[in-house]
């Protein structure tokens, strides 16, 4: 029987860093434990999982992709969460809302049934952007009342501010532990994770699974993109999968989103230099790395409003490589 697993939610607002911290927590598991990782996403394409992809032993992760998870109610959140505890019995848990989620009702739900006795949910950690902070820009009401709840507030892209901005960033929050970081480096003993209560004999399970709420496709046309569009109050969002052998050029798809006006971005895709990932925020641009993912080429955008989706589709499909 599952039970009393310690299970700690990453929260903070778009862009702020939370799948960075993820994925170098994740890169410290101890020998003989399983993890698992919950992600939700506002979209409907999926793509943190995506930008998390490694092929590690002991570490299952599940998306629920689309809306947020202050529906925790909803059907999507609990066979998800459910399907992953079964697949994975794992020994601690990790789940990351949406930016624009709700992590105050998130934490509630955690605590009550059918999960109350199964998860142990631990002080909730919050990733915030140094560099919106020394803007003086102010968090959604949602992550507010979040910030109030934390154990503990990981400040990410701290070297982007200076000493006084710090001094001035940690007098709003006197009584959180703040840990800064960049890139969301953070040793896991900072986090003080509360210790798994007894491990297997050590056997690992397969690496990283997609329990996602996007289907499996049987591509009709493998030239032809998936389009998926979210509308929800604090956002619009549109994402595309294209098959796996279609290739983007990467420096085509950087000039396309330096003409648009979206809030956030993320993608991976296949190109001629490989496979490509990319995540950015506005107003700054867009980071790339190498990405070990392999099944398909995907984008997602969010933007304050509607936007023409046609017209975006034409531009994405214009960045495809040549041949």
């Amino acid at each position: 029987m599952l039970k009393n697993i310690p299970t700690h939610v990453i929260a903070g607002p778009l862009g702020a860093g939370k799948t960075s911290l993820l994925r170098h927590l994740l890169s410290q598991r101890p020998q003989g434990e399983r993890w698992a990782v919950l992600i939700n996403e506002f979209g409907q394409i999926g793509l943190d999982a995506a930008l998390l992809s490694a092929e590690r032993a002991g570490v299952q992760i599940a998306e629920v992709a689309g809306g947020c998870l202050c529906c925790v109610n909803g059907v999507p959140f609990q066979v998800g969460l459910g399907k992953l505890l079964r697949s994975t019995r794992p020994h601690r848990l990790f789940i990351e809302p949406s930016g624009l989620g709700h992590p105050v009702q998130l934490l509630q739900q955690l605590q009550q049934a059918p999960w109350a006795g199964v998860l142990a949910v631990q002080p909730l950690v919050m990733v915030l952007d140094a560099q919106s902070l020394a803007r003086g820009e102010a968090l959604p009401e949602v992550q507010q009342q979040a910030l109030a709840l934390a154990g503990s507030v990981v400040i990410n892209k701290a070297d982007a501010v200076d000493h006084s901005e710090r001094l001035l960033i940690t007098s709003q929050m006197p009584e959180i532990e703040s840990l800064w970081t960049s890139f969301g480096r953070l040793d896991l003993a900072q986090l003080r994770l509360t210790p798994v209560t007894s491990t297997d004999d050590g056997e690992e399970q397969p690496g990283p699974v997609d329990i996602s709420a996007v289907p499996g496709t049987l591509w009709a046309d493998v030239a032809q993109p998936l389009c998926q569009i979210a509308a929800a109050e604090g956002g619009w969002s549109i994402g595309w999968r294209w098959h796996s052998s279609q290739s983007f050029d990467a420096e085509r798809i950087a000039d396309a989103l330096a003409m648009l006006p979206w809030r956030r971005a993320k993608g991976v895709v296949h190109s001629a230099l490989g496979w490509r990932s990319f995540n950015g925020l506005a107003p700054g641009g867009v980071e790339w790395r190498d990405s070990e993912w392999r099944k398909d080429s995907r984008i997602e955008l969010i933007f304050d409003h509607a936007q023409d989706a046609e017209r975006l589709g034409c531009v994405f499909a214009k960045c495809r490589a040549a041949g």
